[in-house]
């Protein structure tokens, strides 16, 4: 396939992408999305022992000096198979991991790919939080895929303070951007200038439903949604879902961000009560085919009233 037919692809095209199961373990496979960028989709279904902690999506970028992986994966096993899929593309080194969030698939695997030679980039409000999360982080893991019980924690050697990083690696532009809190603290984004790429980590979700923690920041994450929005993005790598483009991303983050926020808000202006306030809004019929909207939709709205409550 031509390059240049990347850029006209409808969204479908990138459809069932991601892990196929060899023997019980994850074999993960990377599929290029731009010259010199490949993708893994994973599943969006929960972690589970088969997927190793790998249901998130993880990017992969050819340079002069060797491979560039955005994000590591939920721990030495996950980072071993987003390693050996790398070698099958090119025999070349890791030389660096990007991290873009803090939630444990996207940097437990850093000590595995560290031990390899890599060097571990990441915005500094990222390693702050997964300091001070690691263990929660590896201790809910652990539960849900006890095979990566001996993870150890290793954070960036290269701490970017900017709300926006330029750097280069083997001849490739990156751009490491800060827009607010969203997902986790200091989620942060990837941008690849000159293949129009974006990662966007956990600010953005498609097919499946986003979720509010209660260490979510859903004003934020509105904010960093509509501040990333003006990057000239052709080809997206959402934190979970298939690789796609602004129109679906609109769709099914920020409209649902904007929905929640504007909502809640005139709810808690109201004083109506965070009980009465998710009753009045449980159904919402345009995000229903996402993936766990059954399970997340209340929970999101839920904590994003007690969240704007708090803040009036």
């Amino acid at each position: 396939m031509r390059l240049s037919w990347l850029r006209i692809l409808p969204v479908w095209i990138f459809l069932g992408w991601g892990m196929t199961l060899s023997a019980g373990a994850a074999e993960v496979v990377f599929k290029p999305i731009a010259k010199g960028v490949y993708a893994y989709v994973g599943p969006i279904t929960d972690r589970t022992p088969e997927n190793l902690g790998l249901n998130n999506n993880i990017g992969l970028i050819d340079t002069q000096k060797g491979w560039v992986m955005v994000d590591s994966g939920a721990g030495d096993l996950s980072a071993k198979a987003l390693f050996d899929a790398s070698q099958k593309i090119k025999a070349q080194p890791v030389v660096a991991v990007v991290n873009l969030g803090s939630q444990d698939h996207r940097w437990l695997g850093n000590h595995y790919l560290a031990q390899k030679g890599a060097k571990i980039y990441a915005y500094r409000k990222s390693v702050q939080t997964q300091t001070s999360m690691f263990d929660q982080l590896q201790s809910s893991l652990v539960k849900k895929v006890p095979a990566l019980k001996d993870t150890q924690m290793k954070t960036a050697d290269v701490v970017l303070n900017q709300a926006q990083n330029p750097f280069s690696i083997g001849g490739v532009e990156m751009q490491l951007n800060y827009y607010g809190d969203a997902h986790f603290p200091g989620d942060s984004v990837l941008w690849l200038p000159q293949q129009k790429v974006l990662f966007t980590g956990d600010v953005v979700y498609v097919d499946r439903m986003l979720g509010i923690h209660p260490w979510s920041n859903v004003v934020t994450w509105l904010q960093a949604y509509n501040d990333m929005r003006a990057l000239p993005a052709k080809v997206i790598v959402p934190g979970h879902g298939q690789v796609t483009n602004w129109q679906q991303a609109d769709a099914e983050t920020g409209a649902y961000l904007r929905k929640l926020v504007d909502t809640m808000t005139e709810e808690a202006e109201n004083f109506s009560g965070v009980s009465a306030a998710v009753k009045a809004n449980e159904n919402w019929p345009e995000f229903q085919h996402l993936k766990h909207y059954d399970s997340w939709h209340k929970r999101n709205l839920n904590r994003a009233y007690l969240q704007i409550e708090s803040g009036l």
